[in-house]
């Protein structure tokens, strides 16, 4: 058992114990060397680490060591004060030969230097250092914070795409986490840094007055000597404390300001400051010209003016060499090709990846498309309103057609306006728009009064003259007579109108297989009997997707089901199975254009033009009109259907059931408000009432 023990994981716990010790109990000479000696080698081994690594999350448990240094230096100061005021009066090297160096090699025995030494290192480590180190990791975590709803937008556009796996996303989006956790926590470990800049002070000051009350009142030593051995303890004692801080200070430093993460420090100083000769040459002629200008130091310029030239011409003449070995290695490569195999083959080229399915992209269904700005309507991570309105959308879609739509995929591309949002059907644009997050969208319904200060523009649903105001105009907008709504809402009901209107476009073989499993959990001997036995599948579909191009749900499956098994026996036309099914569901047709009315408010042909549009449906195998018919038939339902829209009655055209196929696909690509509707799907407990009579001059 002892011999799997891993012994690492004592590390943390006997740190912390050996920090506590230090505080409480009294360390001899001797062990205070070796915590101090110890201390300083941690904080070199700490600056090594920052100068090699790489990025800064190959260091991500710095905020810790931060901390647990920061810890370690403060016991030294509490143990190595207990032992300079105890034993103080015996000499220099009462406090352990650590300190005793660092107040006699370091300071010498001018008191003053060693002052004013340790406090410019304080002043260093605290006002430059560890408050720059501290800014940057601010703004970092910050920046960090702001950018990752974009960059996982772009992770998850890179798995949906297929160039990244599972593993892979979930990898990056661990390491963005993980980015921002490492900024914050670094900028709150700088505090520590700052206090124990303060603490070292403080405790030199305390040192110095303590020690010479101790040195006199209770030693019997004279000021001048009391003063001169503590005063030279306690600087040692404090550089001794603040030189391994500040070493950490520059490490915590360069760890936040890295930028980059293929290179270690030395390479990327190395490489971006002396890799342009010209750079090298320029520098060497400006000391040059310093150095022969009477009463400078020449000797210095002229020399440092001189090495900057040697190491440009050096790089200067490695970029040629590396230029004439790319064009040999170049012109070697054609004179192999030209000899064939009588020259030593050359290193093949890497090979090419296989092409496979994983280059194919998927289209999907519905797609959205959001300018940067728009990032935060569907952010999880910032709980994003329009993913809540675009659920709903689905759901109330689901409840009123009758199946469900498929998701909404949802990507930023920074090539669209900041504002802008764009709306996809399997890959192809259907509509687009500009929300501005934070505003309003007043919408003038046609009978507002005043006008509003704001950016001008139009309803991107339906075309209605609108302007985009502030929030703190919503009351007044509201109070002119607008319809004021917020940006989610606007790119909702925009997908809502959008996922309604191609609502049969998006009812495709997989949708019906669901609705159809679906259906079978209430009726699975129905379903059984009928799918795919008597109907296909496919014409299935065919006629779902006819009633969702007419505005009707699909809902009341069974009565669909029975309906196609009873006539698909003696026809396979899908638009004859249509109709027979809209007169099943009469009844649920009529409800939905006149919901709760028993009179039918209704508009029919005029007999003369009825009996040519039978001729014209008879004679043509196509079910088409001649351009002229076609044309009077169009205008005159236009103006009929603002007539009637004026009066605020809906335009329902009831027509003989030969011709109510063709008039509705007509009819509707141009008046889409206008519903044809055949007189067989009437139910008899309903009266008609003629308001309106196309064809009548």
């Amino acid at each position: 058992m002892w011999r799997t023990f891993n012994y690492s994981k004592l590390a943390g716990p006997a740190l912390v114990l050996m920090v506590l010790g230090m505080m409480v109990l009294p360390l001899p000479a001797i062990a205070l060397d070796l915590f101090f000696t110890f201390n300083i080698a941690i904080s070199i081994i700490v600056l090594m680490v920052a100068l090699y690594t790489r990025k800064p999350l190959e260091f991500s448990s710095f905020p810790t060591i931060l901390l647990f240094t920061t810890l370690l230096r403060l016991s030294l100061n509490v143990a190595s004060t207990k032992l300079v005021l105890t034993e103080g009066h015996n000499g220099a090297d009462a406090a352990g030969k650590v300190i005793e160096a660092f107040g006699h090699v370091l300071i010498g025995d001018n008191l003053t230097v060693g002052v004013v030494g340790f406090i410019i290192l304080t002043i260093i480590n605290f006002v430059v250092i560890t408050k720059g180190a501290g800014r940057i990791a601010e703004v970092s975590a910050r920046f960090t914070l702001d950018a990752m709803p974009g960059k996982q937008m772009a992770i998850d556009a890179d798995l949906n795409a297929g160039m990244i796996g599972e593993e892979d996303a979930r990898r990056r989006r661990t390491e963005i986490s993980l980015e921002a956790t490492f900024f914050g926590s670094m900028d709150g470990a700088s505090k520590f840094v700052r206090g124990d800049a303060v603490a070292g002070i403080m405790i030199m000051v305390i040192n110095i007055i303590g020690g010479l009350i101790v040195g006199m009142a209770q030693h019997d030593l004279p000021f001048a000597e009391a003063g001169k051995t503590y005063t030279l303890l306690t600087i040692g004692d404090g550089l001794v404390a603040q030189l391994p801080s500040l070493i950490i200070s520059v490490a915590a430093g360069i760890v936040v300001s890295r930028v980059g993460d293929g290179e270690d420090l030395s390479e990327q100083i190395l490489g971006q400051m002396f890799s342009q000769p010209q750079v090298l040459y320029v520098t060497s002629a400006v000391l040059g010209i310093l150095g022969v200008i009477p009463g400078m130091p020449h000797t210095a310029f002229l020399l440092m003016s001189a090495i900057l030239a040697g190491i440009g011409w050096q790089l200067d003449q490695k970029k040629t060499a590396l230029a004439l070995q790319g064009a040999n290695a170049a012109g070697g490569g054609a004179a192999a090709g030209q000899a064939g195999a009588a020259g030593p083959a050359a290193a093949p080229a890497a090979p090419l990846q296989e092409v496979s399915w994983n280059d194919v992209q998927p289209v999907d269904p519905v797609g959205l498309e959001v300018g940067y700005r728009l990032i935060p309507l569907v952010d999880r991570n910032q709980d994003g309103e329009l993913l809540r309105r675009i659920r709903g959308i689905r759901k109330k879609i689901a409840q009123e057609l009758g199946f469900l739509v498929p998701s909404v995929h949802i990507r930023d591309n920074l090539e669209l306006k900041p504002n802008q949002y764009r709306i996809q059907l399997k890959g192809v644009d259907v509509g687009t728009g500009e929300a501005f997050a934070g505003q309003w969208l007043a919408i003038n319904p046609g009978n507002a009064i005043g006008q509003l200060p704001g950016t001008p523009t139009q309803d991107p649903t339906f075309g209605l003259p609108a302007v985009w105001v502030d929030a703190t105009l919503r009351d007044q907008a509201q109070a002119f007579g607008y319809t004021v709504v917020d940006a989610a809402t606007v790119v909702a009901t925009h997908i809502s109108n959008i996922l309604q209107s191609h609502s049969a476009e998006l009812l495709g073989r997989e949708e019906v297989q669901q609705l159809l499993e679906h259906f079978g959990k209430e009726a699975p001997k129905l379903l059984e009997d009928l799918v795919p036995k008597i109907i296909p599948v496919g014409t299935l579909q065919k006629v779902l997707q006819n009633l969702l191009e007419e505005g009707m749900h699909i809902r009341d499956l069974r009565s669909i089901l029975e309906t196609l098994a009873e006539h698909i026996v003696r026809t396979q036309n899908i638009d004859e199975l249509t109709a027979a099914v809209r007169v099943a569901l009469g009844r649920a047709i009529v409800h939905q254009l006149f919901p709760g009315e028993n009179e039918l408010q209704v508009v029919t042909l005029e007999p003369q033009l009825e009996n040519i549009l039978l001729s014209a449906v008879s004679g043509n195998a196509q079910g088409g009109l001649e351009p002229g018919l076609a044309e009077r038939v169009l205008k005159q339902a236009s103006e009929l259907s603002d007539q009637l829209e004026q009066q605020g009655l809906s335009t329902v055209l009831i027509a003989p059931a030969q011709l109510r196929p063709m008039l509705s696909r007509f009819l509707r690509r141009s008046i889409p408000g206008l519903r044809v509707i055949a007189h067989t799907e009437i139910p008899d407990s309903k009266t008609i009432r003629i308001v309106g009579m196309l064809g009548a001059n």
